[in-house]
């Protein structure tokens, strides 16, 4: 064999290599994998979060069931993950979506997923319904809305494991000047003293209790 054709096998063995390095197979070899479904699943995230929010602002609540609004509460909570998982086991525990929000902060960290910033989140939700019943029932007579009074008593304690005395003190007008839970007890006892409601009643200058 002379020198040129050593040099021409190995200039072909080279071309050879060369080409087969650009067929179809080898480009398709190097592409990443997965890199569309990487790119596709925060914007499909972000989608039901968008039709969520849609859907609550042309319906209203009623237009989504408890474990959707549990989701919207909890997007706050969690900004990169499905919350649809964490609503439905909250719901699969404790019942319902009063149940939920009115749940002890410990029970409800004995959820899979629910840490601090959940239970801040659900119990922002109890404070509002809270203060919006009460606001219903100091701007009119107490007395005379006694429905409202009743919602308001089982928004507030009608989720405590333990029995509550617990006093609304009224003006003359039977308007809401104070709420106040005097003492408590256990699942089906709790103390009444009767001087201290006296003088908490004097103290607030209230007519009624």
């Amino acid at each position: 064999m002379s020198r040129s054709d050593g040099f021409r096998d190995k200039t072909s063995a080279a071309e050879q290599s060369t080409f087969f390095s650009l067929t179809p197979e080898a480009k398709a070899e190097t592409k990443p994998k997965g890199k569309g479904e990487e790119k596709n699943a925060p914007d499909d995230k972000a989608g039901h979060r968008r039709r969520l929010r849609d859907r609550f602002q042309n319906g209203g609540a009623d237009a989504v069931p408890d474990y959707e609004l549990l989701e919207m509460i909890l997007f706050r909570a969690f900004p990169r993950i499905d919350t649809k998982p964490i609503a439905k086991r909250l719901l699969a525990k404790f019942g319902s979506f009063a149940d939920v929000v009115s749940a002890p902060a410990e029970r409800l960290k004995e959820v899979e997923g629910i840490g601090d910033r959940a239970v801040e989140e659900l119990k922002l939700i109890k404070a509002a319904a809270e203060r919006l019943t009460k606001g219903q029932i100091v701007s009119r007579p107490a007395l005379s809305s006694w429905n409202g009074v009743l919602d308001y008593l089982r928004l507030v304690q009608g989720f405590e494991t333990r029995e509550q005395f617990r006093i609304l003190f009224l003006d003359k007008k039977n308007q809401l000047i104070a709420d106040e839970v005097q003492g408590q007890g256990t699942v089906d006892h709790t103390p009444v003293y009767v001087r201290e409601v006296v003088k908490r009643a004097l103290e607030l200058s209230a007519s009624a209790i």
